[in-house]
C-alpha cells in the first residue's frame, strides 16, 4: 500500500477531526518540552516530549513523525502526488480539500519553526527517493506453539527388542487405504506394526507404514501386495511391492508329507 494510499485512507476514517493542532498529551517532567509530531495524513499533535532520541511513534493506527524542514518536504512531495490524484479525478473532492486545509495550517506552522529560508533551502536539495518516511513498526512474530510429536507404537502392549521410528505422515497414508487393504485379507499388525525381533528392515514384522515416508506413496492395493511408488512426482517413479506374508505367494511351494 502506497504511502498516499495511506493517507487517503486515514482521512476517510478521521475526517471530522480538526487541522488545528491539539494539546499536549504526552506526560511531561522537567526535562520535557512541546513538540511537533505530524502523522503521513497531516494530522498535527503539539506534545509535551520527553528529551529523546526517537523521533517517531504510533497512535491509533497512525504514525507521527516530530517535524522537521526534510520531514516538512517530504510532506509537501506527498501533497504534490495528491494534488495529480485530484486532477486526475482518484482522489474526491472532499478529502483533497481536507488535505489541503490540513497542509496549510502544517507551513505556516514550519514557517514558525525553522523560518522560510531554511525550508526553501531544504526544499531545493531535498529528494523524495533518498528519504526514509515513518513507517508503522510489524507486529512481532509469535513463536508457533509447538505440538507435541505423538510417538507410534504398534502393538501397544508389546516391548519389541527393535523399534522403527513412524512419521505422522506415514500413519495418514496408510489410514488412506486401512479399510481397503483389510478387506482384501490384509490384518492391521501389517500395516501398522512397528516392532520387530531383527533390526529393521529385516524379518517380516514390520509393516507398510514403516515403508511410506518422504515422498513414497501408496500406490494399487491387492490381496497379495500393495505397491509402493518411490517419487511419483519425480518424473522418473519407481514403483516396488510390500508383500502380506500371510497369504500364499507365487513363489511359494507347497511342501507335501
Amino acid at each position: 500500500m502506497s504511502l498516499l494510499t495511506t493517507m487517503i485512507r486515514h482521512l476517510c476514517t478521521d475526517a471530522a477531526q480538526s487541522a488545528n493542532r491539539t494539546s499536549p498529551d504526552i506526560l511531561s517532567s522537567p526535562e520535557s518540552c512541546h513538540v511537533v509530531f505530524v502523522a503521513t495524513d497531516l494530522e498535527i499533535k503539539e506534545l509535551a516530549w520527553v528529551r529523546t532520541k526517537e523521533t517517531d511513534f504510533e497512535r491509533d493506527g497512525k504514525v507521527f513523525r516530530r517535524l522537521s524542514p526534510e520531514y516538512f518536504a517530504w510532506l509537501r512531495s506527498r501533497m504534490v502526488t495528491a494534488q495529480a490524484a485530484h486532477k486526475a479525478g482518484k482522489l474526491p473532492e472532499a478529502a483533497w480539500n481536507t488535505l489541503r486545509q490540513r497542509f496549510n495550517a502544517l507551513q505556516e506552522l514550519a514557517i514558525r519553526e525553522f523560518g522560510k529560508e531554511s525550508l526553501q533551502d531544504v526544499l531545493q536539495s531535498f529528494s523524495p527517493k533518498n528519504y526514509r518516511p515513518p513507517a508503522l513498526r510489524p507486529e512481532p512474530q509469535k513463536k508457533p506453539v509447538e505440538v507435541p510429536r505423538k510417538v507410534w507404537i504398534y502393538p501397544q502392549h508389546a516391548a519389541g527388542r527393535h523399534r522403527q521410528p513412524v512419521t505422522s505422515q506415514a500413519v495418514a497414508k496408510v489410514d488412506a487405504i486401512r479399510e481397503e487393504a483389510m478387506a482384501k485379507g490384509w490384518s492391521e499388525a501389517r500395516l501398522y506394526q512397528n516392532q520387530g525381533r531383527f533390526r529393521f528392515p529385516c524379518g517380516e514384522d514390520y509393516g507398510l507404514v514403516c515403508f511410506v515416508d518422504g515422498d513414497q506413496e501408496i500406490g494399487e492395493v491387492t490381496e497379495r501386495s500393495i505397491e509402493i511408488v518411490h517419487g511419483p512426482k519425480s518424473g522418473r517413479p519407481c514403483t516396488l511391492r510390500f508383500y502380506n506374508p500371510d497369504v500364499p505367494q507365487p513363489w511359494m511351494k507347497k511342501v507335501e508329507d
